[in-house]
């Protein structure tokens, strides 16, 4: 083990989920080689390079298990896994669960900086990076990171191209004679993997879940979204690597025996060919890639939005059950929109790495709406269990009452990672999570989320941190202070600002902030879209600095746009 990672629920509440049957109590690779000896030949990836059945699947996974095995991967050792939806990175998923380590998957585009911070604050002894992607040269720049990080011993090369020197082709390991593994069988209640969430915090928080946790709980969100229990066939717009796209291998594969239908890189025209062409069951995406295939929807066709033809014909109408939204709030223009092109349920999920999760369901065709706050759905036990909690006291809140999230269930994580700092803070001794979120139970037992306690911007469903974009702006020499808000976006939900008091009467430029925070390490979707120049900032009566009045100034001012949008960034 090259963590700590404990469980900060009561033993006995954690196994009375599996005493009662809501868990399966079984490590993810047992559960997969359940499923693939139940229908040897059935499909288990659909990715650029085709399909992928759960027997061959199977054999590669117990090849590269192999190889990391002779690597020197034991039990309890975290292994990072930067890989875009590709069929290696669910080989890689399954592989590590074979040997009762702990993946820690982190999308690609991920800048240098935070995989730095996540490999260090893991104490990951491994990462299998791509050789290159979409520009980016993941395994090199790891590589380079391994003076300043003593736990890492390997960095694995994924994909086409030469791996670059000091770094094991992933290739070589994948060639391995697997008929003499053993797979680990470790405890269904230990670690199998670590999200990575933004969050508020300035540093990406990092949330370890156990067996259980990942095929029980989240896996019971997913069962509650399949009527008939048949497999499904799931279309990640979202990374693998994402906190949502953790319901990829551990869930629809692992947990109900399913497809994954992945897109290496989103583009609402791959995602539309998808639809059309892989016959999903569910889509799971963000509100923002849904709101760009409407758009390319609209852009060829002549016809006006409420006229569009469906994308989907008579036989994917009839097998396309829901398009799961989450990551950001769903408006209802965008969700009756989706309804009517795509033919299916669309069902809003309020979730997070942190370990709640709620949805509106399939009860209705769109998720239902009111003027109180966003309709999130009513709790399942079977996946996490939600009280409003006094903001102040913590003391539970009477129906009705306004106050902050909190959750507790068979998906709660064990605990942060490195972070006993955070754990304080955002766990109750008895093990309930607090969310951050403000929100009501009403007398149905609907939760309504109405605000949020933390500061974090949401765009096209990624989290953004304002508190670890100023701390790396304020390193900027023209800049004597700064604060980042979160501004109001039809596509993308929310925008990040860049509040400046410039220094010296020096004013910088979003060119210039946007290279700052790229020599920083801090990728581009990370990057301000506005700039606000003042000459100081506004304060609260407490002193601290009014956001509040820098969203209103932003609402009415005249503000510098960026160049070009960042990329888009998955759910987390």
């Amino acid at each position: 083990m090259t963590v700590e990672l404990h469980d900060l629920l009561p033993a006995e509440l954690r196994r009375s989920w599996v005493v009662d049957g809501t868990c399966p109590d079984l490590d993810l690779y047992s559960l997969f080689r359940a499923r693939q000896i139940m229908d040897l030949h059935h499909t288990a990836v659909l990715d650029a390079k085709g399909k992928l059945c759960y027997t061959a699947l199977d054999r590669k996974v117990r090849c590269l298990a192999t190889g990391l095995r002779d690597l020197g991967i034991r039990p309890g050792d975290v292994v990072g896994v930067q890989l875009p939806n590709h069929r290696n990175a669910v080989i890689a998923d399954l592989a590590l669960a074979a040997l009762g380590a702990v993946a820690l998957p982190f999308p690609v585009g991920r800048g240098s900086l935070e995989a730095e911070c996540l490999l260090r604050r893991a104490e990951a002894v491994a990462v299998i990076a791509a050789t290159e992607h979409r520009g980016a040269h993941h395994a090199a720049e790891l590589h380079a990171l391994s003076p300043v990080l003593p736990a890492l011993r390997h960095v694995i090369a994924a994909g086409p191209g030469t791996a670059p020197e000091g770094t094991v082709p992933l290739a070589t390991l994948l060639r391995g004679d697997p008929s003499g593994f053993v797979p680990a069988r470790p405890d269904p209640d230990s670690a199998a993997r670590i999200l990575v969430s933004s969050g508020s915090e300035a540093e990406p928080k990092m949330v370890a879940y156990s067996h259980n946790a990942l095929a029980g709980g989240r896996g019971n969100f997913l069962a509650s979204l399949i009527p008939d229990r048949t497999p499904p066939r799931c279309l990640f717009l979202v990374p693998l690597a994402s906190a949502f796209g953790s319901n990829g291998t551990a869930v629809t594969l692992a947990r109900h025996g399913g497809t994954l239908i992945l897109l290496d890189h989103f583009t609402p025209e791959a995602a539309l060919a998808a639809v059309a062409e892989h016959e999903p069951t569910h889509i799971l995406g963000v509100p923002t890639m849904v709101r760009m295939m409407l758009e390319r929807l609209d852009a060829t066709s002549e016809k006006p939005a409420a006229d569009r033809k469906p994308v989907t014909g008579e036989r994917q109408r009839e097998t396309l059950t829901a398009l799961i939204l989450g990551g950001a709030p769903l408006d209802e223009p965008t969700a009756a929109a989706a309804a009517q092109a795509f033919g299916c349920h669309v069902v809003n999920l309020y979730g997070s790495a942190d370990g709640v999760n709620c949805h509106t369901g399939l009860d209705s065709t769109t998720p239902p709406t009111d003027d109180a706050g966003v309709v999130a759905g009513r709790p399942d036990p079977r996946v996490a269990e939600i009280r409003i909690a006094d903001t102040d006291t913590h003391a539970e809140v009477p129906d009705g009452g306004i106050g902050e999230i909190v959750a507790r269930g068979p998906m709660t994580p064990l605990c942060y990672v490195g972070a006993p700092d955070l754990d304080a803070r955002y766990r109750t001794p008895d093990g309930w999570v607090r969310t951050g979120d403000l929100g009501f139970l009403d007398e149905d037992g609907t939760l309504h989320i109405v605000g949020r306690l933390k500061d974090v911007v949401i765009r096209g469903g990624a989290n953004i941190s304002p508190a670890e974009v100023e701390r790396e702006l304020r390193s900027h020499p023209h800049i004597r202070d700064v604060v980042c808000v979160g501004v109001p976006d039809h596509l993308m939900g929310e925008r990040l600002a860049a509040c400046v008091v410039p220094r010296s009467g020096e004013v910088p430029t979003l060119d210039s902030l946007g290279q700052h925070l790229t020599q920083r390490g801090l990728e581009q979707r990370k990057h301000p879209e506005r700039l606000l120049v003042v000459a100081e900032l506004p304060l609260t009566p407490a002193g601290k600095p009014d956001r509040a009045a820098l969203r209103e100034h932003l609402a009415q001012a005249s503000v510098h746009e960026a160049p070009a949008a960042p990329s888009l960034a998955p759910a987390g």
